[in-house]
């Protein structure tokens, strides 16, 4: 199996982790009963940690889509090579430490992960161009 296929497979874990991470956050500030509920009630904003662990997730749902689409480009079009092995595990890394960087509310590293993995995107969609 090509490496950026593997690297695939590693961030829909990561994925369901963050899904996982971020709903028993929420249940912890909210309640059980909030979680096994309709939901229909409006609640106030989620806080700290939960929030902040929220909003990597929708971060992370904004680029694996992205990854998702120029993984498997490469991969189906044999375009795959080092760069491009090294772009996808780029990828897949930076997303497993924003995860932590951005829970602990760290701005500039988190930041900086975000961009490695913007880069290994680009790299990937290079090899398609």
């Amino acid at each position: 199996m090509p490496i950026e296929l593997k690297m695939l497979a590693w961030s829909i874990a990561l994925g369901l982790l963050h899904v996982l991470v971020g709903a028993a956050l929420a249940t912890r500030q909210r309640g059980l009963k909030w979680n096994v509920g309709a939901r229909d009630a409006v609640l106030p904003p989620l806080q700290g940690v939960a929030a902040r662990v929220d909003r990597a997730l929708r971060n992370f749902l904004e680029t694996f889509p992205f990854f998702v689409a120029a993984a498997l480009a490469v991969a189906l079009l044999e375009r795959g090579d080092a760069a491009t092995a090294l772009a996808a595990q780029a990828y897949f890394w930076a997303r497993l430490v924003y995860v932590p960087l951005y829970a602990a509310g760290i701005p500039y590293l988190r930041t900086l992960a975000w961009a490695v993995s913007l880069w290994g995107i680009l790299q990937l969609l290079w090899a398609l161009l």
